[in-house]
């Protein structure tokens, strides 16, 4: 019995040793495998979770500045608006700036969906005050040449300036068709709004340009139709009910404007505007 007891704690010893062995051995390519895996998935996660802060603060700002920007309607010199538009949005830019840089060598799908929010509110921003300048719908090519960054290396303490200019690193973010367009609708929000202010200040001229660029938006986007991308076709209604109310508005002003004192016509059509959508109403 004592013999045989001898040899099943000698096989059990032996047993463990090789179980701690091959746990603790280094030279397990499966563990060894996972463990790269591993440290592959935190580096994907912790960057994923940088992006989706650096995108949240963009949206933070492109807003806003999207909120400064329908102030246009209401002060008497709307280049000190427009221009202090233009300081926010080159924040917003600095920010995107270092999307570029968590991005580099890395491939922009895989974490398309950590800043697309951040960078659709952008789009909405910068042709917001696009639009109100120049009265016309700024291009994809024309958001992305300004979205061109110069980064430079961590300078040698022993070297003089005139040696970073070498060192200096361009850095490219190209916002994508899709984030573009989405960007695009929501636009046609604010410009409804705009339409709205600007008749509530006795202006009856703007709200049909609005119209008619609407209109020219919506065809757009019909010619586009299912094909897009399905967040497209989600915010076609939304422009639709858009277009519908600066139409309504621009309706009232031709039939009725001549009945209707000035100071009133916001109050007449926000009313309209209401019974046709009472669900969302007026912002």
């Amino acid at each position: 019995m004592n013999k045989r007891e001898g040899e099943g704690s000698s096989r059990k010893n032996v047993d463990s040793a090789q179980e701690q062995d091959v746990s603790a051995s280094p030279s397990s390519s499966v563990i060894a495998a996972f463990r790269v895996f591993q440290q592959e998935l935190d580096t994907k996660h912790d960057k994923y979770e940088r992006l989706v802060k650096i995108s949240r603060d963009v949206t933070i700002e492109s807003k806003r500045t999207i909120f400064l920007l329908h102030r246009v309607t209401n002060v008497p010199d709307a280049e000190d608006v427009l221009n202090e538009a233009d300081v926010k949005l080159d924040g917003v830019r600095q920010k995107i700036g270092h999307i570029a840089e968590e991005l580099r060598g890395e491939d922009i799908f895989q974490f398309h969906r950590a800043f697309t929010a951040g960078i659709q509110e952008y789009v909405e921003a910068v042709s917001f005050l696009h639009y109100i300048r120049h009265r016309s719908l700024i291009s994809l090519e024309e958001i992305n040449a300004r979205l061109v960054f110069m980064r430079t290396e961590k300078a040698d303490p022993k070297g003089s300036a005139e040696a970073l200019p070498p060192g200096a690193q361009v850095l490219t973010f190209q916002v994508t068709p899709s984030d573009y367009l989405l960007g695009v609708a929501d636009l046609t929000g604010e410009l409804m709004r705009m339409c709205i202010s600007s008749v509530g200040n006795g202006d009856i001229d703007t709200p049909f340009q609005l119209s008619q660029f609407l209109r020219q938006i919506h065809d757009g986007f019909s010619y586009i139709g299912n094909t897009g991308p399905y967040e497209v076709s989600k915010k076609l209604h939304t422009l639709r009910q858009s277009l519908g109310k600066v139409e309504d508005a621009c309706y009232t002003l031709r039939v009725r404007g001549s009945e209707i004192p000035k100071h009133m016509l916001a109050d007449v059509f926000s009313s309209r505007t209401t019974l046709i959508d009472p669900e969302e109403g007026v912002v």
